[in-house]
Order: C-alpha cells, then structure tokens, then sequence
C-alpha cells in the first residue's frame, strides 16, 4: 500500500472519507448492562474521534449525547441523572435524550436560549446485547437492524470489551486473518480428532493441524466473506475442514488510533450458550481484574502484557495469557498506526489484502461523492449473514454454507 491508501484506510475522524463512511452505519456504542439501570451514570464513550455519554433515563430511554455541556463546555459525565435527563452539575442545565434542552436553573425563565440551542444528540437502539448509534445525517439514516449475530431477542450474548491502542483496521486485519490462529493461538486452540470446533473449561479444540489454509474470496455489497480451507485431521482424503469469515463493514474505532474491542460469543434460543462471567474469565478479560472501570487493560505494551518467559520454555508459545491479548500484542505491537507500505505480504495474506483494497476503493468512492459500501441496492438483510465451520465432503461449495452469499463481484483464489 501506498501512504496515501494507508491514511484513507485508517483515518476516521473529522471529514476523512472512512469516518464518512461510518457515519453511515448504526455502529455499537456500549454495551447494554453499561446503561443497565434507569437513572444511572452516564456512560463516556468515543466514537470517530467525537466525545459522547449514553446515558438510560428514569423512563429507560436510551440517549446518546455529546460529553460536553452546550452552556460553557462541562463533561457530562458527571451529570446529574433525573427525571427524563441529564442535569450538568456547573449551572444545571438540564437535556433530554433528543438533546432538547428542558431545564436551565441559572437562566431567567424568559429566557429563549432553549429555542435557539439544541445540544448535540444522535439516536440510539438496542439489539444484541449492545446499545447502537448513528453518527451520520438524519436525511440518510438507514433503517436500524439487529446485528448478524443477534437477529432476534432470544440469541444469547455474551461480551467482553477492552481498549486497543491502535488504529481500527490493525484490529479488523486481525480478525479476519483465518491464518494467524494456527500459530499465535496454537496453545490455546489445540488440534484434535473432532468433526468442528469444540470447547473445553481451558481451550479450544481445532480438527486441523493445517497451518497453511488456502482461500477462496467472495465480494458482496456489505462487504465480503471468504473461506479458510485446510487438511482435516480425520477423513484428508475426502473431506476438508472450512472455516468461513464474513466482514460486514465497516467497524467501531473510537478514534484514529485507539478501538474499542468487543469479543463477542453467542447461541440460539435452543442452545446453552456461555454467561459473560464465564466467557470474561476464560478470555482473561474480566471486569475489575484484567480490565478497569474504563476498559484499560492490565496488561500492556508498557508491561510486555505479563509475558510468561518460563511458561514459554515449559511449552506454551506466546507465554501470554488470554486469547485476545495475544492478539492485542500484535496489533499495538504494530504502532498506533502501521505503515503498511513497508509490509511483504504472503499467499496466508489474501484476505486481509482484499480488505484493504475493497476499503481504500469505498473511501475513494465516498471522497468522489459517492455513497458509502453498504447504502447500496441489493441490500443482504443482516439476520441472513452467517459465518460456518466444520469438516465437509471435498464436494461441497463453500458458498453454500453459511449465509450471505450473493451473486459474485470478485473472486480471488489461493
């Protein structure tokens, strides 16, 4: 990649064609039990590169507000929850979830500041789990829908949420490169004579021992999916082992270099699925242990993230703990900001590099005043997208397996 391709990838705040691009998406601002309670704190939450509180009032409406009070700039993170609003501490200015300002103790009551000043407020839904917003223009809102993984209120969620101190697409690259799994999580994903991925109480059973998947490339109006496919332990001869990835854009940064990680599990109505106490735990990323009341890691690059030499000679490969801070090694390990343009990248690198030139190609798109990747016709219903894995007949097409194909734009082998 180029400077220039690298910084329209990354750059997301202020009028940077990728932020333009957010913006006209709903996108995840927190998590519901944040805002759990009516009446409660408001919660301080960045979103490309704009300070907000949500916040649920004593009605359980959900609004999303700029941090900074509308009278002489106070956060409103300290605000005053009461009676249908946030009341700001300094002069007791009082706002609602539409941002109308309802109350103002210092003003005299002939006062018309409150037709002349609206404070900044964006709408909010709740889905999955997780409270969503829509940082783009009233007039070009699209219709919120659930997320992919939560079509309907009875899916399971559980999530954990950690800070990252890099740019959103180290943290998007990583997440939809199938290839690094074989070797930084090697000793927590361990192969096994299975027919899919299983579960235990300490790791994960993979039914591989292939760490050179090779991959098949869909293009699809929300994005794309593409197929990771590698030698199964059991059955080579006639069966491969098929783990599907679906990337529908864009993501979540709370800035040019920091990204609010969510690591997200879920299951059907029928299914038992994990409780998030469980799920945090066995992702060392719990709550008040592995991470604070911000969602500032305990393990750092400051700190090496608690790098276990001794379990490293002992047999385990990273000597970190938890799967997504093997992850978040690598990634901050990169820079807030990688420079791409120094990269040599592989035949394991075919999807991150369809990302990044489906991504750099939107953002041209919307800088030449063009609408944003996903605004489109045909529109894919999200509740129809889904990922797959498991062992399947060498005669099988991966593209049936799943959901959220469609006719094809672009297909990449390798």
């Amino acid at each position: 990649m180029t400077p220039e391709e690298n910084d329209l990838l990354c750059r997301v705040e202020g009028d940077a064609p990728m932020g333009r691009i957010m913006r006209g998406h709903w996108i995840a601002a927190c998590l519901s039990e944040e805002v759990a309670e009516p009446d409660g704190a408001p919660v301080k939450v960045r979103l490309l590169g704009e300070d907000l509180v949500v916040f649920r009032d004593s009605r359980g409406s959900l609004g999303v507000l700029g941090e900074y009070c509308s009278h002489r700039r106070a956060s409103l993170v300290f605000a005053r929850n009461e009676e249908c609003g946030l009341r700001c501490l300094y002069h007791g200015w009082k706002f609602d979830v539409d941002g109308n300002i309802v109350e103002m103790a210092s003003e005299p009551q002939t006062s018309a500041i409150t037709e002349r000043v609206k404070h900044k407020a964006y709408p909010a839904r709740e889905a999955g789990g997780f409270v969503w917003t829509c940082l783009g223009p009233a007039a070009e809102m699209r219709p919120f829908e659930p997320p992919a993984f939560a079509p309907k209120p009875d899916v399971r969620v559980s999530a954990t949420k950690v800070r990252v101190r890099c740019n959103w697409a180290q943290v998007l690259e990583g997440q939809i490169d199938s290839a690094h799994s074989s070797t930084l999580h090697s000793s927590d994903m361990v192969p096994a004579p299975v027919d899919g991925a299983k579960a235990t109480e300490v790791n994960w059973l993979r039914p591989s021992t292939d760490k050179a998947p090779r991959f098949q490339i869909e293009r699809t109006s929300y994005g794309f999916r593409y197929a990771a496919i590698r030698r199964p332990i059991m059955n080579e001869a006639t069966h491969d082992y098929i783990r599907t990835t679906v990337y529908i854009a864009p993501f979540t940064p709370e800035d040019d270099v920091t990204t609010m990680f969510y690591f997200i599990a879920w299951n059907g109505h029928d299914k038992p699925g994990v409780d998030p106490d469980t799920w945090r735990k066995f992702n060392v990323l719990q709550w008040g242990v592995d991470v604070d009341r911000n969602f500032d890691a305990r393990r750092t690059r400051a700190n090496l993230y608690l790098q276990d030499r001794a379990a490293m000679k002992q047999g385990n490969f990273t000597g970190i703990a938890g799967i997504p801070t093997q992850d978040i090694a690598m990634w901050e390990s990169m820079g807030t900001i990688s420079d791409r343009s120094k990269e040599r990248l592989g035949a394991s690198d075919v999807a991150v590099a369809a990302f990044r030139r489906l991504m750099v190609e939107a953002a041209r798109t919307v800088q030449n005043g063009g609408p944003a990747i996903g605004t489109t016709e045909p529109h894919v219903p999200h509740a129809s997208i889904s990922s797959y894995e498991g062992v399947v007949p060498k005669t099988a097409n991966w593209r049936s397996l799943g959901g959220g194909s469609e006719t094809s734009r672009e297909r990449v082998r390798a």
